[in-house]
């Protein structure tokens, strides 16, 4: 059987190429000054930075990724640079950005630049500087600048790097490096290049970056020499100033073209949503789609996350208040100064809702004192309306799955559970065994002290074993381990303790429960969710609701179209899990020593609670469509936890059928009551 294996992305399978590579030339000296403002400013806007370095045991800053060379000649760091950049990034980036720490670069300019100009040319592009005593016509890009560099171009620089390094001396890096590219590739450095100018500006002694006004200055994509950390944060808060102001100005154009092309359209002005730009509110089909607004004082909220009525501010809400009023006063004094001047005396009431389809809304009351030019002062409420918009979406880098990885069931099971586990078994033989997919089975049965006593004589799950016998002889390749566990508490943990001493720590498991109904599009959402020591996933599933209170006696729509319709996903469901089992171990190490022998504890968590409090894994909880569950009515066992309990009579409660279902059932059974 031969097997098709996905390549790592679709970009991959494409030959795509990372638009951007960025490496920055630093020094014994200026490691721990100039290379941490740079990280500091404008690392990361880069989508990859690195630091090369001649020291051979450099200690490396927080937060940096260094190359350490070993040699502190500049020309044998430049050398290694560029070799190490063929052979680690060359395959995978169109640009390579080369820049020292003393230089002071605008990112965004950076990647706009490379972004207008043709990966199919040889580009090596800086601020061209003559040779000292050569060619008239070549030029060589200053490395204080930095200079961009193709990837074409790199490719064939390389086989020539080393005959550079025996035969160009000099005593600049960037001289010895634009000398080897004209030598044995016949290219110069250029200033401009397909419509395209590379803009620098040099920094002359005592220079004031806030006072400079030169056009020269503020186009400038790089800027040198920066002598200290000061400057180079100096330098970035202008910028960054330059570039808020550009974007603010280019925000108000498009506003205003908005409004004018608004009269043309259909809907005339009446179609123009507030704030200009921004989507319009979302507008609920039913009663049961409005999203409600919170209401907020400056100290309290009045719609806690534990469903308490009054919950007092704190931490990153109680900051979102204070901004959004600094920001309403702001603008209220943007707008009528210098006629008036407000201030405030108090928020008399304060409203929030998050609409999915614009952001954050805000409605505040404030009590303002207002006063006027003359010196006159006024107290006056006024209501104000503030959005603060999605913004743009991020892409988080994820380390590499795959869709191969093994992945191990376990299923305990108690004597509640017997009815229903044929069906389990049914399907998984049908999803797994007979598409040979990659995974096993194991059953965890847990028996009540009094069963246990007993199973010599009656084995409670021996049917189960005998059908798991039954399951074995028709696929002979197949086994499927049971654990027998006595216990009346059937704590999640201390089950998932025995299973996972019995599995090698590289052991993808999946924590599945009864009603579950396995398949192959869940199992690889498992994998590829899943990622050893970085993620841990906890899906929602799907619960179907009573059908004796949807259907009412009428036959069960099956089509295709009705799917996922009459249930809902269960959100106080975490019984269904995968992680692997070295991240399991690490956080359970890091549980017994915060509960040292107080095993009652472990009664009252769940795996959920184990992975949330003692790893730093991302946890990802997410409404699983491929798992699917029959109604059914779940015990509840009133030895667990007031939560853990509490939690599964919601399930069962929220899983009777949805509002509609409900209040016609009660209509049924009182007009049966009044006649």
């Amino acid at each position: 059987m031969s097997f098709l294996y996905r390549t790592r992305y679709i970009q991959t399978e494409l030959g795509f190429h990372e638009r951007l590579f960025v490496a920055v030339l630093t020094s014994k000296a200026t490691l721990n000054t100039l290379a941490v403002a740079v990280n500091k400013t404008v690392a990361h806007h880069f989508p990859r930075l690195l630091y090369f370095t001649g020291l051979r045991s450099a200690k490396v800053p927080h937060g940096m990724v260094l190359v350490a060379h070993g040699d502190e000649r500049p020309i044998w760091l430049m050398y290694e640079t560029m070799h190490y950049i063929h052979q680690h990034f060359g395959s995978d980036y169109d640009w390579f950005y080369i820049m020292q720490d003393d230089t002071y670069a605008q990112a965004e300019q950076v990647k706009a630049l490379v972004t207008h100009l043709s990966i199919n040319q040889d580009v090596y592009l800086g601020r061209a500087e003559e040779f000292i005593g050569g060619d008239e016509q070549a030029r060589y890009c200053h490395g204080g600048f930095g200079y961009l560099i193709s990837r074409s171009l790199l490719l064939k620089l390389h086989p020539h790097l080393d005959s550079c390094r025996n035969e160009i001396l000099s005593v600049r890096p960037d001289e010895w490096l634009g000398r080897c590219i004209i030598d044995f590739l016949g290219i110069t450095c250029v200033s401009q290049l397909q419509g395209q100018h590379y803009h620098t500006y040099e920094l002359a002694k005592n220079t004031e970056p806030e006072k400079e006004e030169e056009e020269e200055f503020q186009a400038a994509l790089a800027v040198h020499p920066v002598s200290d950390m000061t400057l180079m944060y100096r330098l970035h808060k202008h910028f960054s100033r330059i570039q808020l102001d550009r974007a603010y100005q280019e925000i108000q154009d498009l506003q205003m073209q908005i409004r004018n092309l608004t009269s043309l359209t259909p809907a005339g002005e009446a179609g123009l949503t507030w704030p200009v730009g921004i989507n319009a509110p979302f507008l609920p089909k039913s009663r049961f789609e409005v999203i409600s607004w919170d209401y907020f004082t400056e100290q309290h909220l009045f719609s806690c996350p534990d469903g308490s009525p009054k919950c007092e501010l704190s931490g990153a809400g109680k900051a979102d208040v204070s901004e959004i009023i600094e920001s309403a006063l702001e603008q209220l004094n943007s707008r009528y100064q210098p006629l008036l001047r407000f201030s405030k005396r108090q928020l008399l009431n304060g409203y929030r809702r998050f609409d999915p389809t614009r952001g954050m809304e805000y409605t505040l009351d404030l009590l303002l004192e207002a006063v006027t030019q003359k010196g006159h002062s006024h107290i006056l409420a006024k209501r104000v309306s503030l959005v603060r918009p999605l913004s743009k979406v991020e892409i988080i880098p994820m380390p590499y799955v795959t869709e191969a990885t093994r992945v191990q069931l376990v299923l305990p099971l108690t004597v509640q559970d017997l009815d229903f586990v044929a069906n389990f078994l049914d399907m998984f033989a049908m999803n797994t065994l007979d598409t040979h997919d990659n995974a096993l089975l194991t059953l965890l049965f847990i028996y009540h002290p009094y069963d246990a006593q007993r199973v010599s004589q009656v084995d409670v799950f021996a049917g189960v074993k005998a059908m798991v016998g039954e399951l074995e002889k028709r696929y002979a390749e197949v086994k499927i381990p049971w654990i027998s566990v006595k216990t009346e508490v059937p704590s999640q943990v201390k089950l998932m303790d025995i299973v996972s001493k019995k599995h090698p720590v590289d052991t993808l498991f999946f924590l599945a429960s009864v009603w579950t109904e396995i398949n192959m599009e869940f199992l690889n959402r498992c994998r590829m969710n899943t990622i050893s020591n970085w993620q841990v996933f906890f899906p929602v599933h799907f619960q179907e609701f009573n059908p004796a209170l949807v259907y009412r006696g009428e036959q069960t729509a099956s089509s295709s179209t009705d799917f996922l319709r009459d249930g809902h996903f269960d959100r106080y469901s975490f019984a269904e899990a995968c992680f692997y089992n070295s991240d399991y171990m690490t956080a359970r190490t890091k549980l017994a020593a915060d509960i040292l022998d107080r095993d009652e504890v472990l009664e009252s968590m769940e795996v959920f609670d184990v992975f949330l409090h003692y790893s730093g894994l991302h946890l990802f909880r997410a409404v699983e469509p491929g798992l699917v569950q029959k109604y059914t009515l779940r015990s509840c066992n009133p030895r667990l936890s007031e939560e853990l309990y509490h939690r599964c009579v919601l399930s069962n409660l929220e899983g009777l059928a949805s509002r509609s279902h409900l209040a016609m059932a009660l209509f049924e059974q009182e007009q049966a009551n009044s006649t």
